[in-house]
């Protein structure tokens, strides 16, 4: 490798943080041919991850890195959202995320690569696109240890996990969530419920809250939040609850 090729290549390695992704079209773009990409790996700086993506050879690549690349050279919104993002954020301390899934969230136009979904990232990743709220709101930064990522904030990410029940998620494991949401901002709450597409999700997600008795929730102008007509039936054999209109499970109606 000619000395420029090398000293390019030290460029690209300084300028990126460690664990992380590097797309083919992006190293393109920022002037990295993929004539160049390739001498790169044959002299092993760097690794196919698979078609159009690369990383660092020997480089220790989790998840995290491939949505740092997704959402920062990509411009993709798709995130760690539901019960990853709360056990990022350190809620739901008391439950074992040792054995979870990943859960991501995307917008309904934005699928996962190839690469990614072919790559072992050492865990099973379980992505939903929807539309019941935008793809790019509420989201927070996650730092890392050289890189960060955008992830869901708590309400938006408890939410998700209401989009999910009950087939994907267990409503009692929400309500335990919600017990850990002390410290939101009503306005954001009020905000995120009023531009949430989802009845299911904004009657189950008021339920919990005020089951729960969070100070934020009297706060709330619930008027002014849609909540749709007539009955939902979350739960096969439960408890009605007639405020909400919903069935839930009988031990969460005992509750509170």
């Amino acid at each position: 490798m000619n000395t420029e090729n090398q000293s390019k290549i030290n460029q690209l390695l300084s300028s990126q943080p460690t664990g992380t992704i590097m797309l083919a079209f992006w190293l393109k773009e920022q002037g990295y041919s993929l004539e160049l990409q390739k001498r790169y790996k044959k002299s092993r700086w760097l690794e196919a991850v698979g078609t159009g993506a690369l990383k660092r050879a020997n480089d220790k690549v989790n998840y995290e890195g491939a949505i740092y690349a997704l959402q920062k050279q990509s411009a993709m919104t798709i995130h760690p959202g539901g019960r990853t993002a709360l056990s990022l954020l350190g809620l739901g301390h008391f439950i074992d995320f040792s054995s979870s899934k990943v859960v991501l969230f995307g917008s309904k136009n934005e699928n996962l690569p190839t690469w990614f979904n072919k790559y072992d990232w050492g865990t099973k990743v379980n992505y939903y696109k929807t539309a019941f709220l935008p793809a790019d709101k509420f989201l927070q930064e996650r730092e890392f240890k050289n890189f960060s990522i955008k992830i869901s904030n708590a309400p938006r990410a408890i939410m998700e996990c209401l989009y999910l029940v009950p087939v994907k998620q267990d409503l009692t494991e929400c309500y335990h969530f919600m017990e850990s949401m002390n410290n939101v901002r009503p306005e954001v709450v009020q905000e995120l419920l009023e531009i949430c597409q989802s009845v299911k999700v904004k009657r189950l997600f008021l339920y919990l809250a005020e089951k729960v008795s969070h100070n934020w929730f009297k706060k709330l102008e619930i008027e002014k939040i849609d909540l749709g007509k007539g009955k939902r039936s979350i739960i096969l054999n439960g408890c009605y609850n007639s405020k909400y209109k919903i069935t839930v499970p009988k031990e969460l109606e005992l509750k509170g």
